[in-house]
């Protein structure tokens, strides 16, 4: 019976030490050439001594041309690369494995950021009320560009001491597009039915494994499902794992929602769910009978006894955490020593829907910031406080440079 003690062995040769991973979340601190800056490094040390078998760093862009949001790390050349290396070498100093998790944003980027996005059809996001420009549909040949920028992320992330990364597959951004039939409405070899749409995800795997040694970890992180009418759902996920099954992806991290469907952060789990404290483990189990590589699965645990519930269930094999190791970092060496039986969740509702979830991202945004700078995370931080703080922010910086101004924005689980 697994539990999370137990180190897992991947079909690249790597063993984590255990069953925890730090899950991604966004953490805006590049500096303004996108490498990952002294409040970056300073922040994976801290991550790197809290005990988990694996970190996932926030998505890192493969093209500066777009990016999610002001402050992302973006790999596209070995500029930055010392950098990014003191990045990786501090989060993997006590023993953890370092993986970066790389993305790019298609239509979800703020035209603050990108006010010409690029996706797989000229679908618009329909949340933002203007945020968000309306994307352009990708030409074939930027297509194969966009496979070829994931492969080349991946291989200076290896040559800077990574010993993996993830493709994000997941919460809408363009893999994701790829995906689903709402935002891919091609007729082409990359759409129009499950199997072309699918491809764009199967090529950058592909690809990525082309470009790094057999020992490196080459990982995906998919959405359950996107939970939009007519969009990509449970059996097209299961197809697709099935269809990794032939990539040699050594994880699988199941998570689901878009920015248009925030589920991943658990505002409409029901009740049953939430007392399970795993948002999408109903999916693993299904995904277990098809899936040929070790599941992650993140979204909703706190507890040590959920964790160990869902890893005998045989249903997964890792358990993420994001947000709680915002607050507390040390806590999977607590669950592990048995001098925690969980996380302490804040309670930071304010009423309104709308207002928790921004409300909610820019807490844990200050949180991560504040371990940047070396403090203490703050659990005791007020809503206000953190508002207090964002909007400083703001006024110290103005509007000009926010592409790249470090910290700007609400924590996202990437």
């Amino acid at each position: 019976m697994s539990t999370i003690a137990e180190p897992l062995r991947l079909a690249c040769g790597a063993t984590l030490r255990n069953r925890l991973a730090k899950a991604s979340m966004s953490e805006q601190l590049a500096d303004r050439g996108g490498a990952p800056s002294d409040d970056m490094i300073r922040l994976y040390e801290r991550w790197g001594r809290g005990g988990a078998g694996l970190l996932l760093s926030g998505h890192v862009m493969i093209d500066a041309r777009h990016v999610a949001e002001a402050g992302n790390v973006v790999v596209e050349d070995e500029r930055g690369i010392d950098a990014l290396t003191r990045w990786v070498r501090g989060a993997s100093a006590e023993g953890a494995h370092a993986w970066l998790q790389l993305n790019h944003p298609g239509r979800q980027s703020p035209r603050l950021f990108d006010p010409a996005p690029v996706a797989p059809s000229a679908v618009p996001l329909e949340v933002g009320g203007g945020v968000f420009a309306a994307p352009r549909a990708l030409a074939e040949g930027e297509i194969w560009d966009l496979v070829e920028r994931f492969a080349r992320a991946a291989a200076i992330a290896e040559r800077a001491g990574a010993t993996g990364v993830e493709i994000h597959g997941a919460h809408g951004y363009l893999v994701s597009q790829f995906l689903s039939p709402t935002t891919n409405r091609r007729r082409d070899a990359w759409g129009g039915d499950a199997a072309r749409r699918r491809r764009f995800l199967l090529e950058v795997t592909r690809a990525i494994r082309g470009a790094v040694a057999p020992g490196f970890a080459v990982a995906v992180k998919l959405n359950s499902a996107d939970f939009q009418r007519g969009g990509f759902g449970d059996d097209d996920a299961l197809e697709v794992i099935e269809a990794l099954g032939d990539e040699r992806v050594d994880l699988l991290e199941v998570s689901g929602g878009t920015y248009e469907r925030a589920v991943m952060f658990g505002e409409s789990a029901p009740e049953s769910t939430r007392r399970r404290e795993a948002f999408f483990l109903d999916f693993a189990e299904r995904a277990r009978s098809v899936a040929r590589m070790p599941l992650m699965l993140t979204g909703g645990f706190r507890t040590r006894a959920a964790m160990d519930a869902a890893l005998a269930s045989g249903a997964v094999d890792v358990i993420g955490m994001a947000r709680p190791l915002a607050v507390e970092p040390e806590l999977p060496a607590a669950l592990l020593g048995g001098t925690s039986l969980g996380a302490h969740t804040p309670r930071l509702a304010t009423g309104w829907k709308t207002l928790d979830s921004i409300v909610t991202g820019l807490w844990y945004q200050e949180q991560i910031r504040r371990m940047g700078r070396g403090l203490e995370p703050s659990a005791s931080l007020s809503r206000g406080g953190a508002l207090v703080s964002y909007v400083g922010e703001l006024l110290r910086h103005g509007t000009s440079g926010l592409r790249h101004r470090r910290g700007f924005g609400p924590s996202k689980e990437a």
